[in-house]
């Protein structure tokens, strides 16, 4: 029997506002949001190639204070960008706190809102997953 061909579709992220959260995904990071069907509940989707990010305006389980400072010490999603310098610009002209990568390649991490940690990632420095062996 073969294994399964796995490929990442979405990541979701809990969000208390979807206005607020547009203008974190959509106006500062610029990711393309696209249509969501109603599902009962207010939030959007953002298309990243082949992939997408889903927020959800739901309760949230999740404490969203007491939380590492360092994202990449936390659950998070990572998006790569052909340049990382212009989104720290960016990051830094919005009064957006970052950390940058502590294993030293052009990455850093943020937060949206909600507490919910992204890392960015410059394509360069990104490790290629075909380049990494399964354990």
């Amino acid at each position: 029997m073969s294994k399964p061909d796995f490929a990442l579709h979405h990541a979701s992220v809990i969000v208390a506002d979807t206005e607020v959260s547009l203008r974190f995904y959509r106006d500062i990071l610029g990711l393309q949001q696209v249509h969501r069907p109603d599902m009962g509940f207010p939030g959007a989707w953002f298309q990243l190639g082949e992939q997408q990010v889903h927020i959800m305006e739901l309760n949230n389980p999740d404490p969203i204070t007491g939380r590492p400072v360092h994202g990449g010490r936390d659950r998070h999603f990572a998006l790569t960008v052909s340049e990382l310098e212009p989104v720290r610009a960016t990051l830094e002209n919005s009064g957006i706190a970052f950390t940058l990568s502590i294993s030293g390649r052009k990455a850093l991490f943020c937060r949206d809102p909600d507490g919910n940690a992204v890392e960015i990632i410059e394509r360069s420095a990104a490790p290629k997953l075909s380049d990494m062996s399964p354990v």
